[in-house]
């Protein structure tokens, strides 16, 4: 039986397959299952929601920030992946990720995603400085830009 969470990575690492520019994936941490490596020098963070409608909601625990944030220690670029049930993919950078989330808060924090019919993804959070809207259609070209 699969676990929840390799269906819902499946989905992100599979759109890198078919982009063609994904040379190797690795595990970042053996510990947890939540980032790897791509092609070397690109991290990403993986995270799911399994509600089926909008708005999705994404919770951050104190070591799920700090495994991000290790990421961008070890790699060039890091980014978030935030995985809309089968809805879409939302993909932040570092930046977009310090201008939602408090990095320095120490307690459980959380990001919204929600989106209309036709519509780009809005992202909100404790910080909430994030005033434009994200596309599913922009991973995995981020990354690779």
């Amino acid at each position: 039986m699969s676990n929840e969470f390799e269906f819902y990575h499946g989905v992100a690492l599979c759109r890198l397959i078919h982009d063609k520019r994904l040379q190797s994936v690795a595990l970042f941490r053996t510990d947890r299952n939540s980032s790897y490596l791509i092609n070397v020098s690109i991290g990403i963070f993986i995270k799911y929601s399994t509600k089926r409608l909008t708005p999705w909601y994404f919770t951050f625990m104190p070591h799920h920030i700090e495994e991000f944030f290790d990421l961008t220690k070890h790699k060039l670029k890091t980014f978030l992946l935030l995985v809309c049930k089968n809805d879409g993919i939302v993909c932040l950078n570092v930046t977009e990720v310090k201008m939602v989330l408090d990095i320095e808060y120490t307690k459980n924090q959380g990001i919204s995603v929600s989106r209309r019919p036709r519509e780009k993804y809005k992202i909100s959070g404790p910080l909430d400085n994030i005033k434009y809207k994200f596309g599913d259609n922009e991973f995995p070209e981020k990354i690779f830009r």
